[in-house]
C-alpha cells in the first residue's frame, strides 16, 4: 500500500496536465476510471480463473500455488505497464511549475481554493459512505439475503457501472460534470433505500436494485475526477502555479481515509451487535447489517450531494479561468485577488494588467 501510493500520486497527477478543455477532461477520466473499475472486475474474478485453469484443489495447498500464479503473473505486469506509462507519456512543456515551499504554506494556499474545499468534502463524505458497503456486502448476501451469489451481485454492479459509464460522459456535456454528478449519487442513494427492506428470499428484487445503484457508479468515480483538474485550474489562477501533486496527493489522503474509516467502523460496530461467523445471526446483528449496508451509505450520500449543490465551476466559469491564466502567462497581473472569486460568481472575468 505504501508504494503503490508513491505510484499512484504521479500517475494520477498526470491527467489534469493531458487536457484543458472543460469537456475532453471528463472522457479522458471516464476512459481512465473504466479501465480501473474494468481491472478490478479482472482482479476480483482471477482467483477463480487460476483455480479452474490449473484444476487446483480447494485446500490450503491449491490456495497457495493460486495465488503464487496470480503473483507471477500481476507482479511482472505491474511493472512493465508503469514503466510503459512513464516512457511513453511526455509531460506538457511550459507552465508554471510550484516553487519549493512549506508543507503548512502550501496548506495554507490550498485553504484559499473553496472550490476543491467543496469537492474534496463532497467525495469524502460519499466515499465513506461507498465503502460500507464495499466491505458489507459479503455479509449482507449471505446473513440477510440468505444467498450465495454475492460474486454474481459484484459482477453485475461493476458491468453496469462500465456499460453506462459513455452515457454520463454524454449527459455530461449536455448538463455539466456537476448536475450529472449529483444525478448519479441521487440515482444511487433512491436505489441503495429499497435495500434496507428486503429479507430472505428477495435476491432477485436486490439484484434490480444492484442494477439500477451500479448504472451511477462510474460517475461517481470518473466525474469528480474530472472536476478536481478544474479546480487544479483555479489554484493556478489563485497561486500563479501549477501544483497537480498536491492536490493529487491530498485527494489520495483523503480516499484511503475514507476507506480505512468504512472497513474499520464497519466492521467493529457489527462485531459489537454481536456478530460470530457462519452462524445463523440475531436479528440484532442483521438490523445492524440493513443499517451499515443500506441507511448509512445513503444519509452520507445525500450529505455530499448537498455540499456538491454548492460547487461553482461550471463550463464557463472555467473558460474564463482559463483565458485569466493564458493572460498571466503573457505577461498579466491580477490587480484584485478578490477577483478570481468573483470569476466562479459569473460577476465578471479577470482583468490583467502589465507588470
Amino acid at each position: 500500500f505504501l508504494f503503490w501510493t508513491v505510484v499512484v500520486v504521479p500517475y494520477e497527477s498526470l491527467g489534469p496536465e493531458l487536457t484543458f478543455d472543460y469537456h475532453e477532461r471528463t472522457g479522458l477520466f471516464s476512459i481512465r476510471d473504466g479501465a480501473m473499475l474494468a481491472g478490478t472486475l479482472v482482479a476480483a474474478s482471477s482467483p477463480m480463473i487460476v483455480g479452474q485453469t490449473l484444476g487446483l484443489p480447494q485446500d490450503a495447498e491449491g490456495e497457495r500455488i493460486k495465488f503464487f500464479w496470480i503473483a507471477a503473473i500481476y507482479g511482472p505486469m505491474l511493472i512493465l505497464c508503469s514503466w510503459w506509462c512513464v516512457l511513453a507519456i511526455q509531460e506538457r512543456a511550459g507552465g508554471n511549475r510550484p516553487s519549493r515551499q512549506s508543507l503548512l504554506r502550501g496548506l495554507r494556499a490550498v485553504r484559499q481554493n473553496r472550490p476543491f474545499l467543496l469537492l474534496l468534502g463532497s467525495y469524502t463524505i460519499a466515499a465513506f459512505g461507498s465503502n460500507l458497503p464495499a466491505t458489507l456486502i459479503l455479509y449482507y448476501v449471505e446473513y440477510v439475503l440468505g444467498s450465495k451469489h454475492a460474486d454474481f451481485f459484484l459482477v453485475l454492479y461493476f458491468v453496469t457501472g462500465i456499460v453506462f459509464l459513455p452515457g454520463w460522459v454524454l449527459l455530461s456535456r449536455r448538463i455539466g460534470k456537476k448536475w450529472a454528478w449529483i444525478a448519479s449519487m441521487a440515482i444511487n442513494t433512491g436505489s441503495f433505500v429499497g435495500v434496507f427492506f428486503l429479507g430472505p428470499g428477495d435476491a432477485p428484487i436486490y439484484g434490480v436494485l444492484v442494477f439500477f445503484s451500479g448504472i451511477g457508479l462510474g460517475a461517481t468515480i470518473a466525474l469528480p475526477s474530472a472536476m478536481q483538474a478544474d479546480v487544479i485550474d483555479y489554484d493556478e489562477l489563485l497561486t500563479g502555479e501549477r501544483r497537480e501533486g498536491q492536490y493529487i496527493g491530498l485527494w489520495s489522503i483523503s480516499k484511503k481515509l475514507s476507506a480505512a474509516l468504512g472497513v474499520g467502523l464497519s466492521l467493529s460496530i457489527l462485531s459489537y451487535a454481536g456478530y460470530v461467523p457462519n452462524v445463523e445471526q440475531t436479528e440484532a446483528v442483521k438490523t445492524t447489517l440493513r443499517v451499515l449496508y443500506a441507511l448509512v451509505p445513503s444519509l452520507f450520500n445525500l450529505l455530499g450531494l448537498a455540499i456538491a449543490m454548492l460547487y461553482p465551476i461550471h463550463t464557463k466559469a472555467h473558460q474564463e479561468i482559463l483565458g485569466a491564466i493564458q493572460k498571466r502567462r503573457a505577461g498579466g497581473n491580477v490587480r484584485d485577488p478578490l477577483k478570481p472569486e468573483r470569476v466562479l460568481a459569473g460577476l465578471e472575468p479577470v482583468s490583467f494588467s502589465r507588470e
